[in-house]
């Protein structure tokens, strides 16, 4: 989801485009016990194209919906990519409709904070966070370092004997996760050698000895881990996850590094939701993450519960946003 400079830049042209004052849109009605409903079909965004986190994560809540009957006019995904979720995100505040509704997790702070979007999570309505996914840090199976505190002891010594490698762009999710960490462990971010590969070739620069760790999901990692060719040091989880495998990884915690990163998958409306439209969405999106139906599919793809109202989500989200800005000034990427 995450894409180069020079695309960036395009990207961003066209967001620009069709960014611009909202105007708020007044569709659908109040029956008569003061609840708003719909008056079509619902248009669900994805900020990107099909097959990544954004994308299923939308469909499978939009399936849950439709056979748990929980609404009774459709949502239907539809794939906005562009920007790193910019074009998406511009489309939805210009439009400013009830009916527009877009999924995001952190890169909705990334790209606002680096100034490759003006639209950061304050910008939109909050309605629910669903779900938690979690980072790793993955070495090759005969890599020197057995624990994180091991990795970050050399690094200390000096950070540029280690190359990380990641999917995101510099100051994006990958590399930040990562950041995140080394800083909390006390190494100079400042000096840490981050490699962005976005064409998939991460796993292989590490199995093959180019770069020496890999910052990735904890699903990606432990495909690779179960099959012997490298081994996890740690993930960003506050605690151990459950699974047969997946409880043998350690937290940085546990390891005395005193961080955690959640990569949450939530919902947002446009930026003048009413509390009748957004008290709407939020029983819906409750019904849905309570469902067998979403259990399931949260099991098969190996992500955690974490269900928040939209006070809580905008709480959570003010915290989050605080931490990151703090780290991207040190590192010279926040943009105002």
């Amino acid at each position: 989801m995450f894409i180069k400079k020079s695309i960036w830049t395009m990207s961003m042209g066209v967001a620009l485009l069709i960014s611009g004052c909202s105007m708020p849109v007044q569709s659908g009605s109040v029956n008569a016990e003061g609840e708003w409903e719909p008056d079509r079909s619902i248009e669900f965004i994805a900020p990107a194209a099909a097959g990544g986190g954004w994308d299923t994560t939308a469909r499978m809540l939009a399936k849950t919906i439709d056979e748990e009957k929980i609404a009774d006019h459709s949502f239907g995904v539809v794939n906005k990519p562009g920007g790193g979720g910019a074009v998406a995100w511009a489309y939805i505040h210009k439009r400013n409709d009830p009916h527009n509704i877009f999924i995001a997790s952190p890169p909705l702070h990334f790209v606002a904070l680096a100034g490759q979007s003006p639209y950061g999570y304050e910008d939109f309505t909050p309605i629910a966070n669903l779900i938690a996914d979690y980072g790793a840090f993955a070495v090759r199976a005969d890599a020197k370092w057995d624990t994180l505190e091991e990795l970050f002891a050399d690094m200390r010594e000096d950070p540029s004997q280690v190359t990380t490698i990641g999917v995101s762009s510099p100051g994006s999710m990958d590399h930040m996760q990562f950041v995140l960490f080394a800083d909390a462990a006390g190494v100079d971010i400042t000096k840490i050698r981050y490699v962005s590969d976005q064409e998939g070739g991460a796993m292989t620069s590490v199995l093959n000895g180019s770069v020496d760790v890999v910052s990735t999901g904890v699903s990606e990692a432990a495909e690779q881990a179960r099959a012997g060719k490298m081994k996890i040091l740690g993930i960003t989880a506050p605690e151990r996850l459950e699974g047969e495998f997946l409880s043998t990884l350690p937290t940085g915690k546990e390891q005395g590094i005193d961080a955690e990163f959640v990569v949450w998958r939530g919902i947002f409306g446009p930026p003048d939701m009413t509390n009748e439209q957004l008290a709407y969405y939020e029983s819906i999106f409750k019904q849905a993450s309570e469902s067998e139906s979403f259990a399931e599919v949260r099991e098969a793809y190996g992500w955690d519960e974490m269900y928040m109202d939209s006070e809580s989500f905008a709480a959570f989200l003010e915290e989050q946003a605080e931490d990151l800005e703090a780290v991207l000034d040190e590192l010279g990427f926040r943009r105002d």
